[in-house]
């Protein structure tokens, strides 16, 4: 099996390398949102698609892209590690952004759609070796054998999201501001002029970089211990006859009923005594049975918060249409992109997550005597109550809209640019902003911080997995939506924006993640945080 060591870790990795890193994830944000934040005015404006289709289009790409990860998770663990895994995913990425860029220029008309759709899955599979390895591997560059280290560490999650919202925030107002007022292809263009540098960048850097040992497919270990305590489901355990041997630093048993059965998988039984080597997918050791237990307490959690993607989806697809209707003008010579608007959220991140390190978190430490001020399931909870009253604002401003359309007689003129302004979208975009610097940088922590460090990869894709299913549960509201308002009335998101009811299919979500959010209260109350030993050897 391939490793990758250097004799001197103490001169390897720190916020030296970390830097590297980050800026490659930089990079990708800023590729990433400047295809997707503007990706339904492609669809809708230059293929001509209809507003629900371009949708439900631009959530299952979104999807697809965050589903990948699990797969780029056991490549980078199984076979190439995360370092080798990041180089191939970004000339993935790169070939993807060439050819988008040559689908809306050189590429006649005729095959245009079906190039331009072949670059945008190019770009998810870059996607899926990326995602789950550039966070993992930079965060790995913090040792955690002292308290500064593990600070440094903690303190690391706030600064990455910003690097990254910094990315995509850029990306935004830039990129979208080009691609509608200079061409797409430039606006492209300038993607990927940025994922190679980046790419060359992190090449550069490639001397400073700690590296993890190759371990094995993190989903083979889950599948042995799952298959060994159901050939074992009938056998009572005995006082001694439990595999403990293992290389690595034990984890403590944890005797939560809810996962006993998973116990059944390192009971040694008369067929495993009797047996001169052991079956791996009968006998697991008291390690890896831990470690999956470690990951299905994360699942009900996973669940939970599905409906908060939901309402981030719409950042890309509704209210892009919306503010598309609306007085955008900065002056007299200048007009806002609608897509530009998406950095307002980047922005009020930026400051969120900047004033919650700074600021929140050493008061709140006075009350709570917690290093991190208030626990990860608090930080993430506190972000899917902001999403819900997302969703009440911007059904709310959706009735003001509607109402100044119908006001000035303008109900029918699908082109028409109504008199009023598009600072009334302002205040759902900023909630949504600062229930993302609570949430996504708490399931990001969580999702890192309980994985044994062998499973940080498939940590990491299981957290982005839940965009990709959350954009595609976005997709299946929608088609419910659809089909339930088509056989009662009128269609709740045809193309005329003014004509639809978008504002219900908001309360829609709205009520949804009010019930999500109680489930999530409910899972949390009796969650147990684990002390995770570090399971797999870094050098």
């Amino acid at each position: 099996m391939a490793t990758d060591n250097t004799k001197n870790p103490s001169s390897k990795g720190g916020w030296s390398a970390a830097l590297f890193i980050i800026f490659v994830e930089v990079a990708d944000r800023f590729a990433y949102y400047g295809l997707s934040g503007n990706l339904i005015m492609y669809l809708t404006n230059e293929l001509h698609q209809s507003t629900s289709m371009a949708a439900k289009n631009v959530n299952m790409w979104v999807g697809v892209s965050a589903l990948f990860p699990l797969l780029g998770a056991v490549i980078a663990d199984s076979y190439l590690g995360r370092l080798t895994t990041i180089i191939f995913s970004s000339l993935i990425y790169l070939m993807g952004t060439v050819l988008l860029t040559l689908a809306v220029s050189i590429v006649s008309k005729h095959s245009r759609e079906a190039i331009f759709f072949v670059a945008l899955y190019i770009i998810a599979v870059g996607e899926g070796g990326h995602k789950p390895c550039v966070q993992t591997f930079a965060a790995d560059q913090f040792d955690e054998g002292s308290p500064e280290a593990r600070e440094a560490k903690s303190s690391f999650f706030n600064w990455w999201f910003i690097g990254i919202v910094a990315g995509s925030t850029a990306s935004t107002l830039l990129v979208a501001y080009i691609q509608d007022n200079i061409c797409w292809t430039l606006g492209f263009g300038l993607m990927a002029v940025v994922v190679a540098a980046a790419l060359v960048l992190f090449v550069v850097g490639i001397k400073r970089y700690r590296k993890q040992v190759i371990e094995g497919s993190p989903f083979t270990m889950v599948a042995q211990v799952l298959v060994a305590a159901a050939r074992k489901w009938r056998v009572k355990e005995m006082p001694g006859c439990v595999l403990e041997e293992d290389q690595r630093p034990p984890l403590k048993r944890t005797n939560k009923l809810r996962y006993v059965f998973i116990d059944k998988a390192m009971i040694i039984d008369n067929q495993d005594a009797s047996s001169e080597k052991r079956n791996p997918w009968r006998l697991c050791s008291l390690n890896q049975v831990e470690q999956v237990k470690l990951l299905l307490r994360l699942i009900p959690i996973w669940f939970s918060c599905l409906m908060f993607f939901v309402v981030q989806t719409q950042l890309h697809t509704f209210f892009t249409k919306q503010s598309s209707t609306m007085i955008r003008s900065i002056g007299p010579h200048f007009k806002l992109p609608p897509a530009s608007l998406q950095g307002v959220v980047g922005l009020t991140i930026l400051v969120a997550v900047f004033t919650y390190d700074r600021i929140f978190v050493p008061l709140v430490r006075k009350f709570t005597g917690r290093a991190s001020g208030i626990t990860v399931l608090q930080r993430i909870g506190i972000g899917l109550f902001l999403s819900i009253l997302t969703m009440v604002v911007s059904a709310l401003v959706e009735v003001k809209r509607v109402n100044v359309a119908k006001s000035h007689g303008l109900i029918d003129n699908t082109k028409a640019i109504l008199p009023i302004e598009v600072w009334w979208l302002f205040p759902q975009y900023l909630i949504c902003g600062i229930s993302d610097a609570f949430a996504v940088v708490g399931l990001q922590e969580l999702f890192y911080s309980q994985m044994p460090e062998a499973m940080r990869s498939l940590g990491a894709a299981s957290y982005i997995s839940i965009v990709g299913l959350g954009s595609f549960l976005s997709n299946g509201i929608i088609c419910l939506v659809q089909v339930i308002s088509s056989k009662c009335g009128e269609e709740w998101l045809g193309d005329n924006l003014n004509r639809s009811h978008l504002h219900h299919f908001y309360w829609v979500l709205a009520g949804l993640s009010t019930l999500s959010f109680f489930v999530y209260g409910w899972i949390a109350k009796g969650f147990v945080y684990a002390e995770v030993h570090r399971l797999g050897s870094q050098v």
